[in-house]
């Protein structure tokens, strides 16, 4: 197995920094929607995705503007309940669906009202996660959305509930509010068990904020999107081909394979570690010497890794992490 040589962010495009996750009090946050707006805007934000539960709105036509736009969404759910008095959730789904691009809106075969409601599929006793999941995804693709999965730890599921359903593109990662809600935000355990799987999965981070007050869980994990221009169309199709990274506070400048070498160029951190798909023992970290902050690392490949992703820790423990890419 060989990958070839290759530059995996575009180089000489613009990039744009934005929340695929977050709540207004159109559902259960505590910002109106023109505040959460204003303070994304205020920290450097270019777009945003109001993932109101189980509500579909499109607010673009009353906030989007030359350096800033609104991915029309929701989070849609599918709830497993012990018992039909549905007192208790014992797993749920929660999966984005984000307006697609003009094309795939136009071929949909429905399409979303703005404020229009999606009722949670519900489940009791026992369910076929994997199925859930997929009719879950299902009812977004129908209506031209591209579709994430989020937070699997929070939600209780397991591996065989959502890791081989279909339909959804990207893994959320990470999410800043379950982070510093209950410890249980922290995701890529599931990425790479996709990956090792053969999924082509893509990652994110995000909010999920709700601005209740109780704990920080705004503006601390995003994504940096390269696009040639900041509109639904052409942060979607970037988002699709994984032409961005995430990030809970480094940047990644770039990274790529050269010469039988994995590299990255980032902001100073702490350490690099890659990690990779292949036999036990695959992927490596390099760690800073004493007062000397990394801004490069490189890694000599064996020639058995099946995938390579990057992720830059800086001095706080904050991490970016690169999309996947994978062998030939």
């Amino acid at each position: 197995m060989a990958f070839c040589d290759q530059t995996c962010l575009s180089e000489g495009l613009p990039r744009f920094k934005g929340n695929l996750h977050s709540h207004t009090t159109n559902s259960d946050g505590c910002l109106a929607p023109e505040q959460s707006v204003a303070a994304f805007r205020a920290h450097g934000y270019s777009f945003l995705c109001l993932s109101e539960h189980d509500l579909y709105t499109d607010l673009s036509g009353e906030f989007d503007c030359e350096d800033f736009i609104i991915l029309p969404g929701l989070e849609a759910s599918a709830y497993l309940y012990a018992d039909e008095s549905e007192g208790v959730r014992l797993r749920c789904h929660h999966m984005h669906g984000i307006l697609g691009t003009s094309e795939m809106v136009a071929s949909a075969p429905e399409r979303f009202c703005h404020m229009e409601r999606l009722e949670p599929i519900r489940r009791h006793g026992t369910w076929d996660g994997a199925a859930v999941a997929e009719e879950l995804a299902e009812r977004l693709r129908r209506r031209g959305c591209i579709i994430t999965y989020n937070h699997p730890i929070w939600s209780r599921v397991e591996a065989d509930d959502f890791c081989d359903a279909e339909g959804f593109f990207a893994l959320e990662v990470f999410n800043y509010n379950t982070v510093n809600e209950s410890g249980n935000g922290y995701d890529v355990t599931y990425w790479d068990t996709m990956l090792r799987r053969g999924r082509r999965v893509l990652g994110f981070a995000s909010d999920d904020n709700h601005n209740e007050g109780k704990f920080d869980d705004a503006f601390g994990g995003w994504v940096v999107v390269c696009a040639p221009a900041l509109s639904r169309d052409a942060i979607v199709r970037a988002l699709l081909a994984g032409d961005y990274y995430s990030s809970s506070g480094p940047d990644i400048i770039n990274w790529g394979v050269s010469d039988g070498r994995a590299w990255v160029d980032c902001s100073p951190c702490e350490r690099v570690n890659l990690i990779a798909g292949g036999p036990v023992g695959a992927g490596e970290t390099v760690i800073a010497p004493e007062g000397a902050p990394l801004t490069h690392a490189e890694f000599a490949l064996r020639g058995t890794e099946t995938y390579l992703r990057i992720e830059c820790v800086d001095e706080r423990s904050r991490t970016a992490w690169s999309n996947p890419i994978f062998a030939d």
